[in-house]
């Protein structure tokens, strides 16, 4: 069961901010967004932070890894420039203080575990054991709706999640739905299955509600695909396009 909501803004503002950063996350706000999509890797120093890439030189410049930076060093570093000018300066922002962002203003998440090549368990432990600390007493009363949701193409980040934090909700990231997706989503204790919706099919859609999990899907830019997604009985979605497919889309279409 789908308890989350229905339409998230795709790294906080889409096309219409600098990912990954306070300020898209503050332009997914004033479209009227509360809830968010974005990703979260460990720097060298295993403090986690919002980027997407696990290199530093399209959003962020410079060369290297993050995992060759402290966090303290990536977030001196100018993450919105790239974007446009009225974003230079813009920081790499640090995990804690963007979940603590939002929980404060009511913005739910869905949280990637992005981990940097080999270092999938010690990601998804620490964003994970953060993440059930920031949210005790909203497990503990049993608010599910209001707790993040961790998801993640590693089944090693989200098998390390579940081991440190069983109670935290859980997603299979899977660009394309292989034959043997119901086992590696039950393998790993998964709510939901998150796929690319160009390769989904209606079949597909039919089979992973059949078999009780959630279906999300990533990343719907067109008003008529996203319809057409939620006539095939997907849950929810993210988008780009927060100036086409606003947050009260779905009331607009009934």
């Amino acid at each position: 069961m789908w308890r989350y909501p229905k339409i998230l803004a795709h790294r906080g503002g889409g096309t219409l901010a600098p990912e990954n950063t306070m300020a898209g996350l503050r332009c997914g706000m004033q479209a009227g967004f509360r809830a968010i999509e974005f990703d979260v890797m460990l720097a060298r120093d295993g403090v986690p932070v919002v980027m997407h890439d696990p290199f530093l030189g399209r959003t962020v410049p410079g060369s290297g890894h993050v995992y060759d930076y402290d966090a303290l060093e990536l977030a001196a570093m100018d993450a919105g420039g790239w974007f446009g000018r009225a974003h230079e300066g813009e920081p790499v922002p640090l995990f804690v203080e963007f979940a603590q962002f939002c929980k404060a203003h009511g913005v739910w998440m869905n949280i990637e575990l992005k981990p940097a090549p080999g270092y999938e368990i010690e990601t998804g432990g620490v964003v994970a054991r953060i993440a059930a600390a920031m949210f005790a007493d909203e497990l503990a009363a049993g608010q599910m709706e209001r707790v993040p949701l961790l998801s993640s193409f590693s089944i090693d980040a989200l098998m390390a999640a579940r081991e440190v934090a069983p109670q935290l909700p859980r997603a299979c990231l899977m660009s394309e739905l292989p034959p043997d997706w119901e086992r590696r989503a039950r393998e790993v204790g998964a709510v939901a299955i998150h796929t690319n919706h160009r390769h989904l099919t209606p079949q597909q859609a039919r089979g992973v509600k059949a078999a009780g999990f959630g279906l999300f899907c990533y990343t719907v830019d067109e008003p008529a695909r996203a319809r057409e997604l939620l006539d095939w009985g997907v849950d929810a979605f993210c988008t780009d396009r927060i100036d086409l497919i606003p947050p009260d889309f779905l009331t607009r279409i009934k």
